[in-house]
């Protein structure tokens, strides 16, 4: 008997590791809506998530998003992209295995250097030594992604497109499914 599709599709990762733009291409490959949870803190909040960390310090915006990915545990064919930070609370790693097949997307520190430098809107890299800061919270943050994650995909070397056909071949293998019927 074949097992049904997951309810959902969530993706845990550091910054630059790809959640939001392969997550978008997997929710239209898979027919399943995108839910982006730091788009969704910018939404309900009314502020940019630079200006939370900033003007009201970390401590809110993680309630923020906690508050955030409470609300999305009851969602049906899904693709959520979470924010790097997303499984340092145990009460969310719970939430988010709850919601659906948890996929940790991992990359090199060089390549998530490469891609996140050319942002600055990402509030923890604000600093002297952004290099630095990515690679003591890459290993702060390790084991929490291990514990939230059903599998890992490290995206360095692929494409978006192969990081695509990667995830869904995860999905299918876990769930004996096949996700053109």
């Amino acid at each position: 008997m074949e097992t049904p599709a997951p309810e959902n599709v969530v993706l845990v990762g550091f910054m630059g590791s790809g959640k939001s733009s392969i997550g978008r291409l997997a929710a239209k490959a898979l027919g399943y809506q995108f839910v982006d949870t730091d788009q969704l803190i910018v939404e309900r909040s009314g502020r940019q998530i630079s200006e939370i960390f900033a003007e009201d310090g970390e401590e809110v915006f993680r309630e923020l998003e906690t508050a955030v990915i409470r609300s999305l545990v009851h969602l049906n064919r899904s693709v959520i992209s979470t924010g790097g930070g997303a499984v340092i609370r145990a009460v969310n790693r719970e939430m988010l295995r709850h919601a659906g097949f948890v996929v940790c997307l991992t990359a090199n520190e060089d390549v998530i250097f490469e891609r996140v430098s050319r942002n600055t809107k990402r509030p923890l890299l604000q600093c002297d030594n952004p290099r630095a800061v990515i690679s003591q919270l890459l290993v702060s943050r390790r084991e929490a992604y291990e514990a939230a994650a059903h599998c890992t995909i490290d995206t360095s070397l692929l494409s978006q497109g192969d990081a695509v056909e990667v995830l869904i071949a995860a999905i299918s293998a876990h769930f004996e499914w096949n996700p053109s019927n």
